[in-house]
């Protein structure tokens, strides 16, 4: 450990335009890496140095480990950022850049692998003494046995991919007689997101909470909580708006769940930034869900009531650093995060690609927009739709509502369709101005929310018009398209996912 110099980072779109930004202020020179897609993305522009690692398809490109090495070596980078997805999670990974004699800004792999696939993490939760949501300790063999867990448990139950999070890989279910349908696209879907379709299986717990815990931790014994993000309001187990504090929590809860968190990171001699997630039940019992051993998208809301910079503090501790506090901070007024999508909510969320023809970024006093494109930029369909996060402060929580609603007011994106008014209608619906919303909020609210009920007939013919134009368009590229090694060109996972829907 030592000084850093030149930092590469393993990622795109805003959290590597985030990251680049604070390095730029620290006095530390940045590499990017980039797809064929990504040729003229922000991070691209901003950094010091730009290499291009592959075809659009992320496995081709950014997930290749021997290639952003290969980079980091010709760049000479001395330390790699991961930010989130893709690389940050991947305990293989920061070993390989350990041999390299490169820094990985991030928790050790050991701890990736205590805390990395689910079922793992809770046998070691278990052992640490940290209460989990009932549930089995370790992937299930065969769909019988699965089966079988489940009758014996009772449903509802979820079933969870073992190897990430994310919401890829989850299924909510009812009754036995949804259970094998559950399970196969459970498994399907952790295979395509993870490479690894062991799924197990936790009691679904009525009305809960999402609440996670952010922590940190030195290499010096230091480790500690920053407070709580409330995350509730999900569609489709993945997380649109954030808040902190967290409505439901009083300050003892919030110390007691803090605790716990920070008991779970010492417990796999944590170091770096991580966050410990919870389901918090209607009479405020908590369980402990999982761990990411990264840094959180939601991570600015955190930076906005606490007044400090996250990425410095991962800077800080992958020299060798020690935290500047021992302690949280408490929390200083209210700070609510909305992520802005390429999508339609009105479509069943339905990615909506292309060009951005206009776009008029929100401004105004304690206002944050992280984003990852800019007029005239082409939004590609290889990687999560999200483009931009909209962040705001405020002195209390009403006036943080407020706040971002006038902010979504003024955002404005042409040549596609967003999720903007989607957001508006979440912050205006009583039940989150009330703010004992749970994660069932967005999926039983959805008729609202998108503006009315939906006409079946509409919405089939708008789907079967988009699996026409996505075919046509997929024959295109594919006849434009660089074969890989293994002969299959570069199709879009989106694609391949709607075909298999069709």
């Amino acid at each position: 450990m030592g000084k850093i110099r030149k930092i590469l980072v393993a990622n795109r779109g805003e959290i590597a335009v985030r990251v680049m930004r604070t390095c730029k202020e620290l006095g530390i020179a940045t590499v990017a890496v980039y797809s064929e897609a990504d040729r003229s993305a922000p991070h691209v522009r901003m950094a010091d140095q730009a290499f291009l690692v592959g075809p659009p398809p992320s496995r081709e490109s950014y997930l290749v480990q021997e290639r952003i090495l290969e980079v980091a070596r010709q760049s000479g980078a001395d330390a790699i950022h991961p930010g989130y997805g893709f690389l940050s999670e991947n305990a293989s990974f920061v070993r390989a850049c350990e041999k390299a004699g490169i820094t990985f800004i991030g928790p050790p792999a050991s701890a990736m692998d205590a805390m990395g696939e689910k079922t793992r993490a809770r046998q070691n939760m278990i052992k640490a003494g940290v209460p989990v949501v009932p549930g089995s300790t370790e992937p299930f063999a065969s769909h019988e046995e699965a089966r079988a867990y489940a009758e014996k448990i009772g449903f509802p139950i979820m079933l969870k991919a073992a190897g990430g999070g994310g919401g890829k890989g989850m299924r909510r279910v009812e009754r036995l007689e949804e259970f094998d349908s559950a399970w196969r696209g459970a498994k399907s879907e952790a295979l395509n997101a993870f490479g690894n379709d062991a799924v197990y299986i936790e009691k679904y717990l009525e009305k809960p909470h999402h609440v996670e815990i952010q922590v940190f931790a030195d290499t010096h014994g230091t480790t500690l909580h920053l407070n709580e993000r409330e995350c509730s309001a999900q569609r489709r187990h993945q997380k649109v708006v954030e808040e902190t504090p967290s409505p439901i929590l009083s300050p003892e809860l919030r110390a007691k769940m803090g605790e716990v968190a920070v008991q779970a990171a010492r417990a796999v001699n944590y170091v770096g930034a991580g966050t410990v997630e919870f389901l918090v039940d209607v009479h405020r019992n908590f369980y402990f869900l999982e761990m990411n051993t990264r840094l959180q998208v939601e991570h600015p809301v955190t930076e906005w009531v606490t007044g400090l910079d996250l990425v410095a503090w991962q800077i800080k501790v992958a020299e060798g650093g020690k935290l500047p506090l021992t302690q949280a901070p408490a929390p200083n007024g209210h700070s609510i995060e909305v992520r802005v999508y390429a999508e339609d909510p009105a479509r069943n969320f339905m990615p909506s690609p292309g060009r951005i023809t206009t776009l008029r970024v929100p401004g105004g006093p304690s206002l944050r927009d992280d984003s990852g494109v800019f007029p005239g930029y082409t939004v590609p369909n290889f990687y999560d739709p999200m483009i931009s996060k909209l962040s705001v402060w405020a002195p209390t929580r009403r006036e943080a509502i407020e706040r971002a609603k006038r902010a979504l007011d003024e955002y404005v994106v042409k040549g596609i369709t967003t999720n903007v008014r989607y957001l508006h209608a979440i912050l205006s619906h009583e039940e989150f101005v009330g703010g004992d919303y749970d994660t069932s909020f967005l999926p039983r609210e959805h008729t609202a929310l998108v503006g009315g009920a939906e006409d079946p007939q509409l919405t089939e013919a708008a789907l079967l018009a988009s699996v026409v134009y996505a075919y046509q368009r997929d024959q295109k590229r594919t006849r434009n398209m660089p074969q890989t090694s293994s002969g299959e060109t570069g199709i879009s996972s989106w694609r391949r996912a709607l075909r298999r829907g069709r």
